[in-house]
């Protein structure tokens, strides 16, 4: 209760300031580690008006609902529930851009970052001869003995090398979490950024027209206080997907590109699949036969191709969208495959018309594909993952 009172009237006296500094605090299953936070925050910006916005991804974990308490009682605390989209970068973004601060600060809620760091990187952005402040994990004077992951260690610098060959940027740590800048220069380029991945930091260096002076803050990286990390068998996936939005993106949209090489991948399953079924119970069709074993075949493997696609697509495409649970999952697979039923038709009817005019099954199956999965990926995007698949 004490801690209460003075958290209370700590707000109010930093009320009559302008506001100074927002932290934005993505989450996702962060309830525990949320209070503490806020009281890290407290003691190290004391004499500095600011706010943290909780962004949360509708955690099952009740963190949504741990911030709203915690901001019942200290108003410099505001939160963002994200229904039906999730990802690091996106959440960075809104919260950016949902403050009237002059400065806007992201970092971790899992207390890996320091938030010690923050009074001197607002410094170093508020005096004039920076444009962005950040902690690295990687340059002098930094330390990442308290995370206790080698293997993670080994990772993040195979993933700064290829970020900064892909992208340009020579940042030690251009993959870091944690950084600061100008609101109104976040602004400027957000309509510009992807949102796509888990490193927006990246996403920014990568996008501005005019390169950003930017001041290095030693960070020592330290393990997660409570939970699991939020990265999960994505986060490769998610990391050369940036890389790729960044560098082709304008090209060829991202999520096509990716529902496109799924399609690729099924591509294989379907073959596959035919190719067995073929093996087996294949033959020149008898005479007066109304049904053949290739259009049996090829109905076979559309259907595994296409239900293989649901679940990578599901997992991997529209990860920010993703269906979990098995009520849900079934409900998408349902409404995918009533989405592609058109698609699915004419892949097998187009295929069939070939065969039966004496092409040969493979690229017979392969025009079919083709013609399907423009069909798909249409209408799959609106009623499976966009606005009525949710």
């Amino acid at each position: 209760m004490h801690l209460v009172r003075d958290n209370l009237a700590q707000a109010v006296d930093a009320a009559v300031k302008p506001l100074e500094l927002a932290v934005v605090l993505p989450t996702f299953n962060e309830r525990k580690n949320l209070g503490p936070m806020i009281e890290r925050l407290d003691e190290a910006l004391q004499g500095i008006a600011w706010e943290a916005i909780v962004v949360d991804d509708n955690s099952p974990d009740g963190t949504s609902d741990e911030a709203r308490a915690i901001a019942l009682n200290d108003p410099r605390v505001r939160v963002i529930e994200r229904i039906g989209r999730r990802g690091l970068s996106s959440a960075a973004i809104e919260g950016m851009c949902a403050t009237a601060a002059p400065v806007v600060a992201v970092m971790d809620a899992d207390h890996q970052h320091d938030p010690r760091l923050l009074p001197e990187m607002l410094k170093a952005v508020t005096s004039g001869e920076f444009d962005l402040a950040y902690a690295s994990r990687f340059c002098d004077g930094a330390s990442t003995e308290e995370w206790g992951r080698p293997d993670r260690v080994k990772a993040s610098g195979l993933a700064n090398r290829l970020a900064r060959k892909v992208t340009g940027v020579t940042l030690s740590d251009p993959m870091s979490g944690f950084f600061m800048l100008r609101a109104a220069t976040l602004r400027a380029d957000a309509h510009r950024l992807s949102g796509v991945g888990f490193k927006i930091l990246l996403d920014i260096l990568a996008t501005v027209e005019t390169p950003l002076r930017v001041k290095e803050f030693p960070m020592s990286f330290a393990a997660r206080a409570e939970g699991e990390s939020k990265l999960d068998r994505t986060v490769v996936f998610e990391f050369l997907v940036g890389l790729y939005d960044k560098w082709l993106g304008r090209i060829i949209p991202t999520r096509f590109a990716l529902f496109g090489t799924i399609g690729a991948m099924g591509v294989v399953v379907h073959m596959a699949v035919l190719s067995a079924i073929l093996a087996v119970f294949g033959g020149p069709p008898l005479k007066g036969q109304l049904v053949t074993a290739f259009e049996v075949a090829q109905t076979i493997a559309a259907l595994t191709a296409m239900t293989f696609n649901f679940f990578l697509n599901n997992a991997l495409t529209y990860a920010d969208k993703r269906l979990t649970g098995f009520v849900p999952l079934l409900r998408g697979w349902a409404k995918f495959g009533l989405t592609c039923l058109i698609g699915l038709t004419a892949n097998v009817g187009v295929a069939a018309i070939l065969v039966r005019y004496g092409i040969h099954e493979y690229p017979a199956a392969l025009v079919g594909i083709v013609i399907a999965s423009v069909w798909n990926f249409a209408l799959s995007s609106k009623f499976v993952w966009g606005k009525y698949g949710t």
